[in-house]
């Protein structure tokens, strides 16, 4: 099987629905939770992607940096470099801009329901849906790359999916976010967005839609990263899990 490093950053923010496509794809996963006096995953640690989700009030442009934000730059600037595909949710892909080259822009910790629009035929292997909806629980905001390149954008303008090489892909909110998972956040933290409570109803009613929407972005994803075929890192990550 595959083996996928993953980033997680608070206790309420998983991979949440995705989880469910990688399992059905033999395609295993592996946790690394710094937060939780856990560690980061080795630089020199094979792996055939690494995921990076989201932080919750976590940012990366100043005002609540992400504590381990400058070791996990490192990282994926490493992987960016050696060719790894790297998939990166909310502060994850603030992380996947400043490894790339790019940049953060400051913004008050937000939640926000969007409509993203594809506005490349070809993006995720033509897999992205032409509209999809996003559920944003982020602070701050990536300003991406010169060599980004912009895959769909949201009903603001703002990037809303993007690529950095052939398999590095950044979204601004998680494809497979679950009510729940904001529902953890909040309880986790004492810093909240302001008026929470309609966009929570908003996800609430949006719960099956963004389920279907997930179903081709995962298959397009599994696709442009090759998470399906030749695996070369279950056999030594096996040895190393925490």
């Amino acid at each position: 099987m595959n083996v996928v490093a993953v980033i997680q950053h608070t206790a309420g923010e998983y991979l949440g629905l995705v989880e469910d496509h990688l399992e059905g794809r033999r395609i295993r996963f592996q946790y690394y939770r710094p937060f939780a006096a856990g560690k980061l995953p080795d630089p020199a640690l094979p792996a055939d992607a690494l995921i990076l989700l989201g932080g919750g009030p976590w940012g990366a442009a100043g005002t609540r940096d992400l504590p381990t934000l400058e070791q996990e730059v490192a990282i994926t600037r490493q992987r960016l470099e050696e060719g790894t595909p790297v998939i990166a949710f909310g502060l994850g892909a603030q992380i996947l801009a400043l490894a790339a080259g790019g940049a953060v822009a400051s913004r008050d910790l937000t939640m926000e329901l969007v409509t993203a629009v594809r506005v490349r035929d070809d993006a995720l292997n033509g897999y992205l849906p032409e509209t999809f909806n996003q559920a944003i629980y982020m602070r701050d905001w990536p300003v991406l790359p010169e060599a980004a390149q912009v895959l769909a954008e949201d009903n603001l303008g703002r990037p809303a999916v993007w690529q950095i090489a052939n398999n590095a892909y950044g979204f601004s909110g998680n494809p497979g976010i679950k009510l729940g998972m904001v529902e953890d956040l909040i309880m986790e933290f004492e810093e909240v967005p302001a008026d929470i409570a309609e966009p929570l109803e908003k996800l609430r009613a949006l719960q099956p839609v963004i389920e279907d929407e997930l179903v081709p972005i995962m298959t397009g994803l599994v696709q442009c990263t090759s998470l399906m075929s030749s695996p070369k890192a279950a056999g030594e990550l096996a040895a190393q899990i925490v």
